[in-house]
């Protein structure tokens, strides 16, 4: 069974959206039998991946199809409970790969929502009513308020350790003690209770910021919306974009997008990947970008790798190696990533540059070997040039292949390497492989849009082999075995 990334709200099973000017409902109704496998409900609002892959399409479709949406309230249809976390017995079924992959891209959905308050001024605000448990807090604490219904029996539980000898698997206690900055006694109670802790004694221990009455609960969500939306720079009569479905082909063992293709080799247990730089000319004007919409080649480049390393790492758990090439023109990189930056308080451009760091943190925590592999043809140039940091180890070839008329290789810098796009340590790629060297950042700074090629990128320490024609089909063999 292949699971498929790709949804829409025409195909949502589990979530709802409703749309009131600068307000926008995401609403959790889980459809019990609408599980990803069979041999389990998915009762309480409890989810598997299939409940997240959702979540995480409405979070992207509300940051680009609806740039008025300046909060989201996320609540639940059901009555008495706000939803129960993952599914129990879908975690007890599942292989060990699937588990790790499933907490991982929960994480990650929920950091996509963070980022959304945090960079693109889409600020999310948990209504929550009934019981709030597990990954169902997890989810309210990736929010920026938490408002509890105070109606004697709705509460906030991290039952993991008491419950199951386990701890939260998707940033529960991290999110309780450094980002609500829960004292850690309280803290300790809190983890070690089933029954979770209820009204005023939730606001007071800081595990929810406000508790209000059945009676005045809607009423004081609707006054916090207001609040929320009043510090918030997103436009006001931007037009959206639509996110047409991707095009995807698989044909055995490869799959063709229209600018990524993977070429999987089961025997060898890796797989190729080929990124197209861009063929498009740079848009006049952000008028231009927004007529293009999700055709833009750097946002249709997000969507299509995204979908590639999220395929991978689920549906492929044999392929250990990643092989990274590109192929284009790294001139016309460069042209877009600062077309994008000169207009980077665009809303587009802005959640256009924020997604390509989001691409780039996921292919970081993803669990293969990485290479990148710079032959003629390559356009490892700015925001393509960070996959080449990204990875593991890189090869370059220095001259030419027999037979291949292409110019050498070459690689280039641009400002996309020194700042917009950090990994989850704060730091930039660069500053990461340069951690102990400060001088070698700097001179790589200071050959900002200048064309490397091989004997210069390792000069500046960019690539960790340069190798001949005589050894490059050798050496890359090697490694990969």
């Amino acid at each position: 069974m292949i699971i498929d990334f790709r949804t829409d709200p025409s195909r949502y099973k589990h979530w709802k959206l409703e749309f009131d000017g600068a307000r926008a409902d995401l609403v959790m109704d889980v459809d019990e039998k609408g599980g990803l496998f069979e041999g389990y409900e998915l009762k309480l609002n409890s989810y598997d991946l299939g409940v997240d892959i959702e979540l995480c399409d409405a979070i992207q479709r509300l940051r680009f199809e609806h740039p008025e949406v300046k909060v989201v309230v996320l609540r639940s249809a059901k009555d008495r409970v706000f939803c129960a976390g993952a599914n129990i017995r879908m975690l007890a079924g599942a292989a060990h790969d699937h588990k790790v992959n499933f907490c991982k891209f929960t994480n990650e959905t929920r950091n996509c929502m963070e980022e959304a308050s945090a960079e693109s001024g889409q600020k999310y605000l948990a209504a929550v009513t009934g019981a709030c448990a597990g990954g169902g807090y997890e989810l309210a604490l990736a929010t920026d308020y938490i408002i509890l219904i105070d109606d004697g029996s709705s509460s906030v539980a991290l039952p993991e350790a008491p419950l199951l000898a386990v701890l939260p698997g998707t940033g529960g206690l991290t999110r309780v003690t450094d980002k609500r900055k829960v004292r850690r006694d309280r803290a300790d109670v809190f983890c070690a209770i089933e029954e979770g802790i209820k009204g005023r004694r939730a606001a007071e221990w800081d595990l929810v910021d406000e508790v209000a009455p059945n009676s005045k609960f809607n009423e004081v969500v609707a006054a916090r919306v207001v609040a929320m939306a009043a510090s918030s720079d997103r436009p006001d009569n931007a037009r959206g974009i639509v996110f047409s479905p991707i095009k995807r082909k698989i044909e055995g063992d490869l799959m063709h997008y229209d600018l990524v293709t993977v070429e999987i080799d089961q025997e060898e247990r890796n797989a190729i990947i080929t990124i197209t730089g861009p063929e498009q000319n740079v848009p006049a004007d952000t008028d231009a970008l927004t007529e293009l919409g999700a055709d833009y080649w750097m946002l249709k480049l997000c969507r299509e790798l995204d979908d590639t390393i999220l395929h991978l790492r689920v549906n492929e758990p044999e392929i250990g190696t990643l092989i990274l090439k590109t192929i284009g023109d790294g001139a016309k990189v460069l042209a877009h990533d600062a077309f994008i930056a000169a207009n980077r308080d665009h809303w587009l451009a802005r959640e256009i540059s924020l997604y390509w760091k989001r691409v780039m943190k996921r292919i970081d925590v993803t669990s293969r070997s990485l290479v990148a592999l710079v032959a003629p043809g390559s356009c490892f140039a700015g925001s393509l040039a960070e996959l080449l940091f990204a990875a593991d180890r890189s090869y370059m070839l220095e001259g030419r292949l027999e037979g291949d008329h292409r110019p050498p290789a070459e690689i280039a810098l641009g400002p996309a390497n020194f700042g917009p796009f950090p990994m989850s340590n704060a730091l930039t790629r660069l500053q990461t492989r340069f951690l102990g060297a400060p001088d070698a950042l700097t001179n790589a700074e200071s050959v900002i849009g200048e064309s490397l090629d091989a004997e210069r990128a390792d000069e500046l320490g960019l690539v960790t082999f340069v190798l001949d024609d005589i050894d490059w089909e050798d050496e890359v063999r090697m490694f990969l075995e």
